[in-house]
């Protein structure tokens, strides 16, 4: 280890959509070394009983499994040594749970760790069962940000507005078989009410997922928010970081579940018992937000603009120190301003499409090839889908890839157009959907705002660019900056920076 032997480390940890990473971050003379890490697929993805087919939910005590997997990778002498745990997670979602019965601590085979108890699943960011109705019916919040399915306070109304309406059934006795029909259809809804009724009366708190792991950690009787997770909820007001309280009370909102807010990089408080050989009181960082601790851990220049495509994608730049985000949101723009460190803000295109799109294509081609009656792993289709678009410098086929719509224009799904009978390979066809979704970001940033703003060059990152040459061709094709690849941008590493860099 780079840091020597008995140098004190930092643990960043990141809950992801798909995965747990952990890093063992050191200093040393030329700046921070990840020392180790390990990462862990969650698998977490879990039917919604009450949302549906909208409903994007994931088993909490899967996610916690693997931190606990992961954790249990790293060499136990390394983890002795950890003075500060940064911890970050993926934004918008909620998760319930009991104060004082949130997890139970039990002894494993790497030393204390906690398990879940009183806790519900997350319901994540790309969770789909706040229609544009619903959200239309709720108060207006005093916030920059539109509120969109999928934040955490969007989530809590849903609940509240499932227990049902209140009917008079007093002048239908006159007419007994419209009552008895009535009757058990106020029943049938009181049935399927109810659960959302007692879901909410059977926790006292609420916050993301990591926002969960360090109130665990640190036994907080309520539990700490980031004003980067707090903003990602809605309902939040970044200039004078609070919640919209008075708004919320007047619509029946249980203020009671939203979390104290504090400022990022801010320690949330101490451990209060040894995990997986990290000491007992080790300071803990307030969960962050992953998307501004993966910018963190790359962005070190104000011309520089991150391009991350992973599960979704986003194009970002940092605006001027002292900038401020309008008052109220506009619904139909396409850029949000993310709280960031120190009181700065970035300006992101967070686009609901990236790798997940490729995922969806390449899961339509097995399914159509097993329809046909042969069997392909989707990992064999991917690497033939990108050989083929290689073999395909351009294609006039033109493809939105708005498959999961978007936040400021949810209504508007995918479509292709310019269809040419010549133009209908696996080539042409995967290669006007690389292309598809880098020009659906450039039209939330268009280039002339980078020009603008003075952006000189572009950061690649995110899995879904690393292993997909044909994207990188299409970014260096649209996009009239030098573009570096390969800088890590690793929300784990971010983590861990941002408690260095506050030691």
């Amino acid at each position: 280890m780079e840091g020597g032997p008995d140098s004190a480390c930092v643990l960043g940890i990141d809950l992801g959509t798909t995965s747990v990473k952990v890093a063992l971050v050191a200093g040393t003379e030329r700046g921070h070394v990840v020392a180790e890490s390990c990462s862990r697929e969650t698998q977490a993805y879990s039917s919604s009983v009450e949302a549906g087919l909208q409903g994007m939910e994931q088993d909490s005590q899967r996610i916690i499994r693997a931190l606990n997997e992961c954790l249990a990778a790293l060499p136990q002498q390394q983890l002795q040594r950890v003075s500060h745990i940064g911890i970050s997670g993926q934004m918008h979602g909620i998760v319930f749970w009991k104060r004082d019965q949130g997890c139970k601590w039990t002894e494993g085979a790497t030393g204390p760790i906690f398990e879940l108890d009183k806790v519900s699943h997350l319901v994540t960011w790309q969770d789909g069962r706040c229609s544009p109705a619903f959200l239309s019916s709720l108060p207006l919040p005093q916030s920059h940000i539109s509120l969109a399915t999928g934040f955490g306070c969007a989530t809590i109304y849903w609940y509240l507005k499932k227990r049902g309406c209140s009917f008079s059934v007093t002048t239908l006795q006159q007419k007994d078989l419209v009552f008895s029909f009535i009757c058990r259809m106020l029943r049938f809804s009181e049935m399927m009410s109810s659960s959302s009724i007692n879901f909410l009366t059977s926790y006292d708190a609420a916050g993301t997922i990591h926002d969960y792991v360090v109130a665990m950690l640190c036994d907080l009787k309520k539990p700490v928010m980031s004003v980067q997770n707090a903003a990602s909820w809605g309902y939040f007001n970044s200039r004078n970081k609070s919640w919209n309280t008075d708004i919320l009370k007047k619509s029946g909102f249980p203020v009671h579940l939203l979390p104290e807010v504090g400022d990022p990089g801010s320690i949330a408080g101490r451990t209060i018992s040894a995990w997986h050989g990290i000491p007992k009181g080790t300071k803990v960082g307030i969960a962050l937000g992953d998307f501004q601790c993966s910018v963190y851990s790359c962005l070190t220049e104000r011309t520089d603009a991150v391009l991350n495509i992973s599960t979704s994608a986003q194009l970002t730049i940092s605006m001027p120190s002292g900038f401020q985000p309008p008052e109220t949101p506009d619904p139909s723009s396409a850029v949000t301003y993310f709280p960031y460190f120190d009181g700065d803000y970035l300006a992101v295109a967070a686009s609901l499409n990236g790798g997940n799109v490729l995922a969806t294509f390449v899961g339509m081609v097995a399914q159509w090839t097993a329809e046909l009656g042969f069997q392909i792993q989707e990992s064999a289709i991917y690497a033939k889908i990108i050989k083929a678009a290689l073999g395909q410098n351009d294609s006039r086929l033109s493809v939105h890839p708005t498959i999961f719509g978007e936040r400021h224009i949810p209504e508007q799904l995918a479509s292709v157009t310019s269809i040419a009978a010549s133009e209908l390979s696996l080539g042409h066809v995967t290669r006007a959907l690389c292309r598809g979704v880098i020009e659906n970001l450039c039209s939330m940033l268009p280039v002339q705002r980078l020009m603008e703003t003075g952006v000189r060059r572009i950061l690649g990152s995110g899995s879904a660019l690393a292993r997909n040459e044909v994207l990188r061709q299409e970014v260096e094709r649209i996009l009239p900056f030098p573009v570096v690849y390969g800088k890590d941008v690793d929300a784990a590493v971010g983590a861990a920076m941002v408690m260095f860099h506050r030691k």
